[in-house]
């Protein structure tokens, strides 16, 4: 092996490790259903695009008549979270600002699910406030 051989393998290799995502339609049917599982209920209010749509992710208490929306983000480790895009838990502010974003994006998934505690179904760590 000559011997810039190694440095090269060294400069191919990932710096993390690669992972397998799930399409957007199959992740949301999964969230639906260990929502409805866990006692919550929770529907698609507005399908994206399949494949790839980012989620976007509405919690709505109707005790306390609060809403939360959640986003996937990166934090600075690289790890997958989610985060609170708009800081109200005002529904119509949330509501604005999802309209907002589908004129950005049209490939959102918007997901609502009502329950008190409903980032307990997100599979990823939740940033808390």
């Amino acid at each position: 092996m000559a011997a810039w051989q190694p440095f090269l393998a060294a400069a191919a290799a990932p710096r993390h490790k690669p992972r397998m995502e799930l399409h957007s339609d199959i992740w949301v049917a999964a969230l639906i259903r260990r929502a409805m599982l866990g006692g919550a209920a929770a529907t698609v209010v507005r399908k994206g695009e399949a494949r790839s749509g980012a989620v976007l992710v509405k919690m709505f208490d109707a005790k306390s008549r609060a809403a939360r929306l959640y986003a996937q983000a990166l934090n600075a480790k690289g790890e997958t979270v989610w985060m609170r895009p708009v800081q109200t838990d005002a529904e119509t502010d949330i509501d604005a600002y999802v309209e907002r974003a589908v004129r950005f994006d049209p490939d959102l998934w918007l997901v609502e699910i009502e329950d008190a505690d409903g980032t307990r179904f997100l599979t990823e760590a939740v940033e808390r406030d």
